[in-house]
């Protein structure tokens, strides 16, 4: 009966379907002191907390509607470029995830490196480029179901939600296109900042703004063989 009251306390309502779910699943926004709202991604600002699914078409859901003042019941600024700015937030603590990983030694990147980890039965999560060749993630994942069927790993989430260039900066090196999380006690952390971004959705790039850093011979820098 305890746990059943802990699991309604931790449960939020969503103010744009009217649906509760877990705090992991929403995003948490508050207003300051001037009445604009603003998002909590770490839940820890004060003030009544507004909940909204995490998704970008949640988010701007409550924009257009007026919701957040018609939950918070008070004169409320939502911003209109507010599911743009929860977006970059997610995608900065994605990264930053990701950097933290690679300090601790428990992240690697590139192709080799990759499919290294894969044989090893290392890996916690497939980390690719949301604009990486669809050749090479292939090829891992094909990898991924090969070592399942050995009963090297498990069932193990692949997920895309940052650009070359964001994992590149994140990981300090050119753009990065394949990279795996090590097994081991960051794992659930990186993971849920990453599965969060991706649900959330992103919004696409132009052409000309999709790669980052250029090689010597002005090609853009690819990490690893697609």
């Amino acid at each position: 009966m305890k746990k059943h009251k802990e699991d309604e306390e931790s449960a939020r309502r969503c103010i744009v379907t009217g649906e509760s779910g877990s705090k992991a699943a929403l995003i948490r926004f508050v207003l300051d002191p001037e009445g604009r709202v603003v998002p909590d991604l770490a839940g820890r600002l004060p003030g009544r907390g507004l909940w909204v699914s995490a998704s970008r078409e949640a988010v701007a859901r409550a924009v257009a509607r007026g919701l957040f003042a018609r939950a918070a019941k008070a004169s409320a600024r939502a911003d209109e470029g507010l599911a743009d700015l929860v977006e970059h937030l997610l995608a900065r603590r994605a990264a930053d995830a990701l950097g933290l990983a690679r300090k601790a030694g428990a992240l690697v990147a590139g192709f080799e490196k990759v499919t290294t980890a894969i044989e090893k039965g290392r890996i916690a999560g497939l980390i690719e480029a949301r604009d990486g060749a669809e050749d090479g993630r292939r090829k891992l994942e094909q990898r991924l179901r090969v070592a399942k069927e050995l009963g090297i790993l498990g069932d193990v989430p692949v997920l895309s939600p940052l650009w070359a260039d964001e994992m590149g900066l994140a990981l300090g090196r050119g753009n990065v296109i394949h990279a795996a999380l090590i097994q081991g006690g960051m794992q659930a952390k990186v993971l849920a900042d990453l599965a969060r971004l991706e649900r959330y959705g992103r919004k696409d790039r132009p052409e000309n703004a999709r790669s980052g850093p250029r090689g010597a011979t002005g090609e853009w820098v690819i990490e690893g063989p697609e």
